[in-house]
């Protein structure tokens, strides 16, 4: 069963290869073939039971997502945006459970989540409109708004007892890696370069996945 998690592995340490030497035709196979074995594992795992049939659809939607911006980073971009937040949508709706624990702790840290990520989304829109991109804010700040409702989701996994201390943990760092990436690329495409920002991004991107799906196996099998 591990073959997939270690197969995924692979076809991530290949797509970043192939994207920092610009191997199109490497990254046409590695791309798609990530997502594609972290959900015959989570199948094979949790036959999409209960709560871990979200993480399936947040996965094949992640893929249509990688998919487009793949195909055409430019033109697909708003699509792509779009099926990372039904992606994201999923992903929270999988962590539900863990959402109705509230506490003091829990709201805290849901202040100190929106004020760093309406920072950064403030400093984002600001260059976007001076790029004349202003068509895309407004998808860019729900997306944003999403992804860090998404983190807290995780993060708060914490707070609910059914979950173990390594199911969280994966989760939790995959969520936040998978925030991290996210930033990279906006602010390489509308802030400034980042140096390697593509790679960055792509690297973090995998990692954050597979560590949302090994929680979530870890947590549902």
């Amino acid at each position: 069963m591990y073959i997939w998690p270690i197969l995924a592995l692979i076809f991530a340490f290949l797509e970043a290869m192939a994207v920092f030497r610009s191997l199109q035709k490497l990254e046409y196979v590695a791309k798609p073939a990530v997502m594609i074995c972290l959900f015959i594992w989570l199948y094979t795992s949790t036959s999409l039971q209960g709560n871990a049939l979200w993480f399936g659809l947040g996965i094949l939607l992640s893929l249509v997502g990688d998919v487009l911006l793949m195909l055409s980073p430019g033109r697909f971009f708003l699509l792509g945006l779009v099926a990372f937040l039904i992606a994201h949508i999923f992903y929270i709706t999988g962590f539900r459970d863990a959402l109705t624990f509230t506490n003091v702790w829990s709201l805290i840290l849901l202040v100190i989540i929106a004020i760093n990520v309406s920072r950064l989304i403030r400093r984002i829109v600001v260059a976007m409109r001076a790029k004349g991109e202003g068509r895309l804010v407004l998808p860019v700040v729900i997306y944003g708004t999403v992804i860090s409702v998404m983190l807290y989701a995780a993060i708060s996994t914490i707070y609910d007892p059914s979950w173990t201390i390594s199911a969280v943990l994966f989760v939790s760092l995959g969520a936040f890696l998978f925030v991290a990436s996210d930033v990279i690329l906006a602010w390489n495409k509308f802030v400034s370069p980042v140096k390697n920002g593509r790679v960055w991004n792509i690297v973090l991107y995998h990692l954050g996945q597979i560590g949302l799906i090994t929680g979530a196996i870890s947590h549902f099998a």
